[in-house]
């Protein structure tokens, strides 16, 4: 394992003590993150009641349980973070909703601003894009996957627009919440099932 990664991971926090900290810092009107705006604190806001709404809404199927059940390798997920981020509000709670029917998955936060190294070597696109999923195969301590900021169908949708329009508009970022909510988190799901099963491709269909 890297040193940047490791390092990161001393500092990780749980899923719910991330919560706890979403949780207060909106009673606060504040935001994690270097930059401390109104506009940011109120996204805190907005993604304390996200998460809060999904933590209990969140489904994943009989069939995607099963082939959950096929893979038993112990990994870490890291996740790259703020508070502020919408993509991350709806994307998070699902992947602990994943990690806690698989008890070989140990779900760890870290914020982005307080980890620069790490985001700069998970770069998307050039971009230091967050939530960032990075998968660690406990065994050997190496990345050995990684997924976001978000799903393939959003990212799909996304890049589309950014084809024909150049930049996106608030507009779409309200149609992109709105695609998030029509979803109920199922293209996540779908997305990170496939990234654990190609890990074992014989059994994992």
């Amino acid at each position: 394992m890297s040193s940047i990664v490791k390092n990161s991971l001393q500092k990780s926090i749980s899923y719910q003590a991330y919560r706890d900290l979403v949780k207060q810092l909106a009673e606060e009107n504040s935001t994690t993150g270097l930059e401390k705006t109104e506009a940011l604190a109120n996204y805190t806001k907005l993604n304390n009641r996200r998460m809060k709404r999904w933590d209990k809404t969140v489904k994943l199927s009989e069939e995607i349980k099963a082939r959950l059940n096929v893979f038993d390798e112990k990994v870490t997920w890291l996740v790259i973070t703020e508070s502020w981020c919408g993509d991350a509000a709806h994307v998070i709670p699902v992947l602990n909703k994943l990690a806690e029917f698989k008890g070989n998955i140990d779900l760890r936060l870290v914020l982005r601003d307080e980890n620069p190294e790490l985001m700069e070597a998970f770069l998307t696109n050039g971009n230091r894009a967050i939530p960032k999923l990075l998968m660690i195969d406990d065994a050997s301590g190496e990345v050995i996957n990684t997924f976001g900021p978000r799903p393939s169908e959003a990212t799909s949708y996304v890049n589309r627009f950014k084809v024909m329009y150049g930049k996106l508009t608030p507009e779409f970022k309200e149609d992109l919440q709105h695609w998030y909510n029509k979803d109920k988190g199922q293209n996540i799901i779908e997305d990170v099932t496939e990234m654990l099963c190609e890990l074992k491709p014989n059994v994992c269909q």
